[in-house]
């Protein structure tokens, strides 16, 4: 519950602080292509519950139409906006409204696909136990993902080897986690945006 609470907080002082950098991105997103601001992906939440997560749109309106649900670094559907969104993760900003509905938190392993969570081991399937995040041991680890998705088998490496690994890491963190771990990881987020 005290965690619910700080994070809730914690999501407000954000949006009502971060204001003027939605705005502007809104506006910017607006003028420089077509279709919505905001993009809500579904994904699988605490106890596998489904939900809608909020972007900023990177991509074009009908991408999801055009092609797979993740996005390899050189994907023609991102649009020139959405590139610099994502190098800086500012796309992510929105998911301070996921936090603050209860759907999110600032640390917890990221939300995934359905699609994806379908094919979990039981294993794996251990991770719907802890409430998604923004940010995660894995997905800072693999912060670069589009990256490495830049190979003509690129969903074949995500589903073999690096959802896999990310998931084995997320558990072992997620097991052990507590107050100080869950600062020290978030402040080590908002290093790596700056380097």
């Amino acid at each position: 519950m005290i965690n619910r609470v700080l994070n809730f907080v914690s999501a407000l002082v954000g949006l009502i602080v971060l204001f003027p950098l939605f705005l502007i991105t809104s506006l910017i997103i607006r003028l420089t292509s077509a279709g919505p601001v905001f993009h809500r992906g579904e994904r699988m939440g605490l106890n596998g519950k489904l939900f809608h997560l909020y972007k900023f749109r990177t991509m074009i309106a009908d991408a999801a139409t055009l092609g797979p649900g993740i996005t390899a670094q050189n994907d023609p559907r991102i649009t020139r906006v959405g590139r610099l969104l994502r190098s800086t993760k500012i796309d992510e900003l929105p998911q301070l409204l996921n936090i603050l509905k209860g759907d999110m938190s600032f640390v917890g392993p990221r939300p995934e696909d359905p699609r994806y969570v379908a094919q979990y081991t039981p294993k794996q399937r251990e991770v719907l136990k802890f409430r998604p995040g923004i940010t995660s041991a894995a997905s800072l680890t693999y912060r670069h993902e589009e990256q490495m998705l830049s190979i003509p088998n690129w969903e074949e490496l995500y589903q073999t080897k690096i959802l896999p690994a990310k998931l084995a890491m997320d558990l072992a963190y997620f097991h052990h986690r507590n107050l100080w771990s869950d600062i020290v990881l978030i402040f080590r987020t908002i290093f790596s945006l700056f380097r």
